[in-house]
This record gives structure tokens, C-alpha cells and sequence, in this order.
């Protein structure tokens, strides 16, 4: 291939930008003021104490699991749904919305059970030290159960609104769900300030103020995004009668079961595999989890450009698919990788360079504040990695290879990153850094087999004629 058609195939021409950009831009606007105030909120809890920090950045470990096992949920009839607007199909995009009130309504249940019987024994799978630090441990846990008890209320809304959003995005509305998520922040960064402070003579609660202000935001959030929705319904075809019957075709439940199942049980075991990585990185002490929170949080602000690419690629692919334009898919996918990878060596390169600033909004030791800026300037290094990953894996589940992506995400992380992690820190000296870099550095495998799996092709698939 020459170079120039290697350039065509890799670059697009400014109206394809222009197209990816309308729907990446407030994707990219609603998760960065999500993870801005996000950061806001971890920056203000850490004023507060290490422990308390701690605590809260435990609870949110395994509330990420619940996160990705809705996205997971959701994400199997997206597929469809994504595929159906596409050949304008909207009783179908109406089905595939019903699967997804079941599907998250039993996740919501679920997670509301395990958190109440097994939160405690949870949080203290993280909390390692040594006997001088038993006092510190103790308090982490005592924060930890206290803000998880009223995370519990925010489940439901969560749930809902990821219904609604994720549906909508489907059918190519993403700014509504933008402006749901920025007026949710900012709401809850006000209710952060009242309530974990005591401003404006508001009572000082501390991680409780935190999760109050989460849970409000919450069910403003998804009030928002449902009341729009339903206010227009002309423009949104799937939402008209969407409640005179939940009944869905039993040929696509069981497509999308087929199809969808294998992804949510990857986002399930992908999201606990890295609660465990974590779990394993806790043993190191107090101060590993500590800087391990400080440098997730601020590393998940500088990856909303790819993770956000990821969500474009899935719609623009996945709706070329539907309307079987293959090799214009193909063309599109190639353009969006590397627009992604592109994306991440800018924005790791910031982050390398701003790494010390970010830590010393804390209120924490020295050695917390240099563990955080060596794991963020590691994330940063491995971003264009991480990036190129993302983009392979929603390649993959556009065309339906869930099978395929359960084996090169999930399976992957439990049968490779998991073992080298465990072994690293369990039977090793090895320092918490090089530790932390080894099992980076492992998914360059996975980007190999990644490669490889796009270049075949196999993801060129039309599903939505699917009636078996």
C-alpha cells in the first residue's frame, strides 16, 4: 500500500471531523466536568484527612463495579439500538430500551443487596498496614462504611438515568445527557462545599456531606434527562408508548442475550479485576491506596478524550453497520483509532508534565504526595496504550464480537494482569512504582492482539436482521 493511501486510510477530511466532533465534543464536555468535580470533591474530602480519603476512594473502588456492571448491562442492547436507529428502526430502538429498564432495575436490586450484607468485608480487603497503623485502618474503615451507607440511595437514579442517556446517545442526542451531567456536577460541588465544610451554616458531615451531595445530584440528574426525553417525544420516536408494554420480541432478547451477555459479563469481571489489581496494590499500605486515589482521580480527567472517543466510534461504526456500509465503516474505524492514539500522546504528554502540581491540593504526607505524581506520570506514559486498547475493544463490540472481546478484555485482565500483580506483590519486595509499571506494561500484549483482530476484519458484521 502506498504511503499516500495509507495516509487516506488513517486520516479524514474535515467533514469527518467536523461529524466525529459533534458527537465526541459534548460527550468529552460532560464526562471532563464529571471527573473536573470529581476531582473537586476528592480534593475537598482529602482537606479533610488521609483516612477519610481513603475510606471514600475504597467505597468508590467497589461502586465502580456496580458503574461498569450497568454500562455493561446497557451496553449489550445498545449495540442493537445503536443499529436500529440506524436503518430507522424505532419499535426496535424501543425494544432494546425495555431490555435495558429490566436488565438495570436487577443490577440496582443486586448491588443494593451485596453492599448491605458485604460492605464492610469489602472495604477491609483494602486496608493493609503495619500495627503502628492499626488507629488509621480502623478510621478508614469507620469513613468508608458511613459513606457507603448513604451511597446506596444514589443506586436507583444512577441506573435510570443510564437508561435514558445511554439510549438517547444511541439515537444520536448526546447534549441533553451533557447538560444533565454538567448541571448534576455543579450542583453536587455546591452541596460538596455546604455540607463537608458546614458553609453558609450548613452542618460539617465530612464523607457523609460527600455522599449526600452525590445522591442529590443523582436523582437531579436523571430527572432531567427523563422529563426532556419525554417532552420529546416527537423527536425521539422509541419513547412514544415506551410504557403501554414492556413486552419485548423474544427473538431479539435472545440475541441481544447472545450478543449482549458476553459484554456485560466482560464490563463485570473487567471492573473487579480492577478493584482487585487495586486490591493488590493495597498491600503495599495506607499510602499506596492514598496515592493511588489522588493519581486515579486526576488521571480519569485527562482520559475523558479517549474514553470519550471510544463512545464516538461505537455510534459512528455501529450505525454505519446498521445501514450496511461496511467498508465505510472500516474507513471510519481506522480514522477513529488513530485519531485516539493521537489524542492520548497530547493529553499523556500534559499530564507528565503537570504531574507534581496536582498533589499538593492534599491535604496528606510527603510520600503520598510523591507516590501520586510517580502513578500519574506512569498512567501517562502507558495512556497511548490504554487508548489504542479502548478503541480495539469498541471496535470489536460494534459488530457484535462479544465473545471475542470477553476474551480480549476481561479474560485477559484475570488470566494475565491479575496473576503477574498478585505474584508481584505477595511473594516480591518489589517497590510499589516498578510494581505499578510491570503490570502496565503487560497490555502491550493485548494491544498486539488487538491489532490483529481489527486488521482481520471479523468485527464487519450487520446484526440487526438478526431473527435467531
Amino acid at each position: 500500500m502506498t504511503q499516500k493511501k495509507w495516509y487516506h486510510c488513517l486520516v479524514g477530511d474535515k467533514a469527518f471531523y467536523k461529524m466525529v466532533l459533534l458527537i465526541a465534543v459534548p460527550i468529552i464536555i460532560q464526562n471532563g466536568i464529571t471527573n473536573f468535580v470529581g476531582l473537586l470533591d476528592n480534593i475537598m474530602v482529602g482537606r479533610v484527612g488521609t483516612e477519610q480519603m481513603s475510606g471514600v476512594a475504597i467505597v468508590n473502588q467497589l461502586m465502580m463495579v456496580f458503574n461498569i456492571s450497568i454500562f455493561g448491562a446497557i451496553s449489550g442492547a445498545g449495540i442493537f439500538g445503536a443499529q436500529f436507529f440506524g436503518c430507522k428502526d424505532h419499535k426496535g430502538v424501543r425494544n432494546t430500551f425495555h431490555f435495558k429498564i429490566y436488565a438495570c432495575l436487577g443490577l440496582v436490586l443486586l448491588g443494593i443487596l451485596i453492599f448491605i450484607f458485604f460492605g464492610e468485608e469489602l472495604i477491609m480487603l483494602y486496608l493493609h498496614g503495619e500495627e503502628q497503623d492499626e488507629a488509621a485502618l480502623q478510621a478508614a474503615l469507620k469513613y468508608g462504611k458511613e459513606y457507603l451507607a448513604v451511597m446506596l440511595i444514589g443506586l436507583l437514579p444512577f441506573g435510570v438515568e443510564q437508561i435514558y442517556s445511554s439510549t438517547l446517545r444511541e439515537c444520536g442526542e448526546t447534549v441533553v445527557p451533557m447538560k444533565a451531567g454538567v448541571a448534576a456536577v455543579l450542583i453536587n460541588l455546591v452541596l460538596n462545599a455546604l455540607l463537608i465544610f458546614g458553609y453558609l451554616g450548613f452542618p460539617a458531615l465530612g464523607v457523609v456531606g460527600a455522599a449526600i451531595a452525590t445522591v442529590i445530584s443523582r436523582y437531579i440528574q436523571a430527572a432531567i434527562v427523563i422529563i426532556w426525553t419525554h417532552r420529546n417525544a416527537e423527536k425521539l420516536p422509541f419513547i412514544q408508548g415506551a410504557y403501554e408494554t414492556l413486552k419485548i420480541p423474544s427473538h431479539l432478547v435472545g440475541n441481544i442475550i447472545k450478543k449482549g451477555m458476553p459484554l456485560m459479563l466482560n464490563e463485570i469481571m473487567w471492573a473487579t479485576g480492577m478493584a482487585m489489581l487495586t486490591q493488590c496494590y493495597s498491600v503495599r499500605g495506607l499510602d499506596a491506596v492514598a496515592g493511588l486515589n489522588i493519581s486515579s482521580t486526576i488521571t480519569n480527567l485527562f482520559n475523558v478524550v479517549f474514553i470519550a472517543m471510544g463512545s464516538a466510534l461505537s455510534i459512528v461504526v455501529g450505525q454505519l453497520l446498521g445501514a450496511g456500509k461496511l467498508e465505510e465503516a472500516k474507513e471510519a474505524d481506522y480514522r477513529l483509532i488513530t485519531l485516539t492514539v493521537f489524542s492520548c500522546l497530547v493529553m499523556g504528554g500534559l499530564l507528565i508534565l503537570f504531574a507534581p502540581l496536582f498533589p499538593m491540593l492534599y491535604n496528606t504526607t510527603d510520600e503520598v504526595k510523591n507516590l501520586a505524581t510517580a502513578f500519574m506520570r506512569v498512567s501517562a506514559a502507558c495512556m497511548p496504550l490504554h487508548g489504542f486498547m479502548h478503541a480495539t475493544y469498541f471496535t470489536l463490540r460494534s459488530g457484535g464480537k462479544t465473545v471475542i472481546t470477553f476474551l480480549f478484555d476481561s479474560a485477559f485482565v484475570w488470566c494475565i494482569n491479575i496473576p503477574v500483580a498478585f505474584v508481584l506483590s505477595r511473594y516480591t519486595g518489589m517497590p510499589i512504582i516498578p510494581l505499578y509499571l510491570i503490570c502496565q506494561l503487560v497490555d502491550l500484549v493485548k494491544c498486539m492482539v488487538g491489532l490483529i483482530l481489527v486488521k482481520k476484519g471479523i468485527w464487519l458484521n450487520v446484526l440487526v436482521g438478526e431473527k435467531e
